[in-house]
This record gives structure tokens, sequence and C-alpha cells, in this order.
């Protein structure tokens, strides 16, 4: 197995390179300047949002001891979603610099004021119990959930297709300084994350015996919880709601590499970025003279993907 994660390390940033090349070089429209730098900072944002997606993943399913966590269980998503819907809704034309950086920043306001939210509702004496986390992030997501399809259905019809688009997921990246922000959280997070593998690897066994092997637990789930919570809402930020990436891409490289920390993360990473990148060039691709939204195309692939692994755990979730 160790071998297999070493070889798996090696040949990820050779993939990652050509799936890059692929996704500059190919598509519908004819090249021009114009269309080769539209292609790179699309590239280069997919990359960046699905390297933290499948790390945050990485973390989730570590802290809730849970494969089929994602990064979106926690409420992110729709804090991201319910916040970049209220300013693209109530949002004034004519805001300037904030025309381009309005809808990614209330995205991360949203996100992390539901992410705090969930914190503070599973804080029980000092402590974060697992299923109480899980149990909020869910409860709070339906609920913001809620107030955002409220807020679609009482809005004018001019703003519903922005709305919709966004929540589809979306890698146009019109924006340079949007795809420098999105890979200033993917780097240092990524790393963040590797440098701590040792303690994901413990939580993992379970917080008793991690605590006798010398590991806070309480103080672990705390950090990862924040790490993780950033690099989602980064995401969620920049791309608006993409799902399975963070659910697929894990479980997969665990399944290939095993669960060792160390490796699992650069692994996922390479591989969400890989993954994401084609996803991005299938979403502009599969239909001549039209774009399909990325969340749709990670749908299509991860929904199956996901029905499978829920049957492979059948005896885990059915008893």
């Amino acid at each position: 197995m160790r071998r297999r994660a070493d070889a798996f390390l090696a040949l990820a940033p050779l993939g990652l390179l050509a799936a890059a090349a692929a996704g500059i070089l190919l598509g519908p429209e004819h090249m021009t300047p114009a269309i080769l730098e539209m292609r790179v900072l699309r590239v280069l944002l997919a990359a960046a949002v699905g390297a933290s997606l499948a790390v945050a993943g990485v973390i989730f399913q570590a802290i809730l001891r849970n494969p089929l966590a994602d990064p979106y269980v926690l409420g992110a998503s729709s804090g991201g979603g319910l916040g970049a819907t209220v300013f693209i809704v109530l949002a004034p034309a004519g805001l300037g610099w904030l025309s381009a950086w309005g809808v990614p920043l209330a995205a991360f306001a949203g996100a992390a004021l539901a992410v705090g939210l969930v914190y503070r509702l599973a804080l029980v004496g000092g402590r974060i119990p697992r299923m109480t986390l899980l149990l909020a992030g869910v409860v709070i997501g339906y609920l913001l959930a809620g107030v955002l399809l409220f807020i679609v259905a009482t809005a004018g019809s001019s703003r519903l297709h922005d709305v919709m688009w966004w929540l589809l997921g979306s890698l146009q990246a019109r924006e340079p300084g949007l795809v420098a922000a999105a890979w200033w959280c993917a780097v240092p997070g990524t790393a963040a994350a590797w440098l701590l593998a040792r303690e994901l690897d413990l939580l993992a066994l379970g917080e008793e015996q991690a605590a006798h092997l010398g590991l806070s637990p309480e103080r672990a789930k705390r950090v990862f919880f924040l790490l993780g919570s950033l690099l989602t809402g980064a995401a969620v930020a920049a791309s608006g709601l993409i799902g399975f990436v963070g659910l697929v891409v894990p479980h997969l490289v665990r399944l290939a590499i095993g669960p060792g920390h160390r490796r699992l993360i650069p692994c996922a990473a390479f591989t969400g970025a890989l993954f994401l990148v084609l996803v991005e060039l299938a979403s502009r691709s599969m239909l001549p003279g039209r774009e399909v939204p990325v969340g749709v195309v990670t749908a299509l692939v991860g929904g199956p993907f996901f029905l499978w692994m829920l049957r492979r755990q059948r005896k885990v979730f059915w008893g």
C-alpha cells in the first residue's frame, strides 16, 4: 500500500499538468488571446477549488469519522449560497470593484457565519460531540436553505438567472485577483493539513484512543473544524456550490492508497484539482454553443458514485 501511495503521489502532479494542458488547449471556441487568458484563469480556479474541496472532505471525514461526510455537511454551502443570493438580489448596479468582488465576499461571509453558528450550537460544556456537530450542521443547512428559497421565490425575475447560475456552480473567472485569492487559501490550507496529518490519523481512530496516545481531541477538532471551514468557504466564494468533489475524491483516493493522512492529503489535493479541471473542460464542451454548470456535471458523476458507496456501506447504515 505504501508503494502504491508513493507511485500515486509521483504520478498525480503529472496527471494534473496533462489535464491543465487539455483544459487550456481544447474547447469549442476558436483560440484567441482573450480565450487563452480566459481558459488559463478557469483552469487555475478549477485546480484551486478542486484541491480545497478535496482536502476539506478529507478533514471532515476524519473528524466526523464518517466516510460519507463532505465539506458542505456543516452548513457552509447554505450560508455561502444565502450570502451570495442576498447580494445578487439586493445590490444596486454601478458598485465599481464590488461588482466583481461582491458576490465572493458575500458568499464567504455567509459561509463563515453559518459554520460559526454551527460551532456555537454544537459546543456542549467546552466539548464538540461529533454527532451534535453533524446534527447542528444539518439543521442550520436546512434553515438557511429555506431562507434562500424564500428570497428566490419572492425576488424579481431579472436576477434569478444569476442566482441559479451561481448556486449550480461556476468557474467563469473574470477577476484574476479572485483566482489568486483561491490559491492563497488552497495552498496554505493544504500545507497546514499535511503538517497536522498525524493528528488526523489519531482522530480517525476515535477520541478515546487519540487521548490515550497524547492528543487533545477537543483542541484538535477545533483546529481542523476551522481549517476545513476556511477551505470550504474559500471554494464556495470562488465558484459557487460544486457538490460531490469533497465526497467522491477523498473516498476514491483512500480506497487506492489507504487511510494514512500524510499521503492521503496531498494525493487528494492533486486528484481533486485534476478532477475539477477535467469537469470544467467537459462543462463547456459537452453541448455546442452553451455551457453546462459545473455543479451539474459533478452531480451527474458523483451521484451514481454516492449510491454505490451507500450500497457498499449498507451494513453500517442499515445494520
